[in-house]
Parts: structure tokens; sequence; C-alpha cells
């Protein structure tokens, strides 16, 4: 997925298909995997772009974030073992849980991808990528 703003002309008239191209071409979360994936809310301002990604129930460790070739991936695995015991059955069930997502993001050029914070509080994870200052023509005046 990249920064640049994005609009599905599908999405009003046509959702089947509106799923498919967002399914085969990395195109904004679809309805159809929207239990999966986190949803990522892209913001910027005169300084940053501000990435928020709704991740609940995980731990900061849980998390791996990396940048490669100017792309941005945020990846997530968490294991969960439930364990419920009936002693006059003596039987024993467990139930496992594996959760796990990977998001990519398209960096644009002007981003210094050496400067991204990144915090995780109240189940959102928000990663802050600081823009690389624009070097503003210098005028010389002529005497």
């Amino acid at each position: 997925m990249s920064l640049v703003k994005y609009r599905n002309r599908f999405d009003d008239h046509f959702p089947v298909i509106s799923d498919l191209f967002d399914q085969f071409f990395d195109a904004p979360i679809s309805s159809s995997n929207r239990g999966t994936m986190p949803a990522v809310n892209v913001s910027e301002n005169d300084d940053a772009y501000l990435l928020e990604l709704a991740a609940p129930g995980r731990k900061k460790e849980d998390f791996k974030i990396d940048v490669n070739n100017n792309v941005l991936r945020i990846a997530s695995e968490t294991k969960e073992e439930k364990t419920e015991e009936d002693k006059d059955a003596k039987f024993t069930r467990r139930e496992f849980t594996y959760q796990s997502f990977s998001r990519s993001f398209t960096l644009p050029e002007n981003v210094n991808a050496d400067h991204i914070k990144a915090t995780y509080s109240d189940g959102v994870l928000k990663l802050e990528i600081e823009k690389i200052p624009e070097v503003k023509p210098k005028q010389i005046e002529i005497k």
C-alpha cells in the first residue's frame, strides 16, 4: 500500500468487484478482510506523515517494523493458549489462537527513513515518518 490518496471507483456501484480489486492490487482494506487486518489511518502535516494502526490486545514487543528499499513493513504475530480442565470428567481442552498480520507501505521520496518514531499506547501503534525539509532556491541579488 502506498501513502498516496486513493479512491476506488467501484466502491459505490459494484462492491464485489471493489473487494476483488482491493485484494489483488493492495488497495485499502476491503470489508472482506477487515477482521484479520488492522485498519490504518494515514495523515500528514508539514513536517511528517502519521500512521495510526489499530491493534488492540498486543504488546509493543509483538511488533516488527522495518524499512527496506523505501518500503515500510509493519508485522505482528501473537500466540495465546487457553486451558480449561474439568476435574470430574478428567478432560482437558486446549484452545490455541494465533494472530498475525503484515502491512507494507511504499514511502514517498521526500521522507527520511532513518527518522521514524514509533509508539504503542491504548491499542494503537503510531508511527511518525519525518519529511525531508524542502530546499528552497536562494535568490541572489545582483548589485
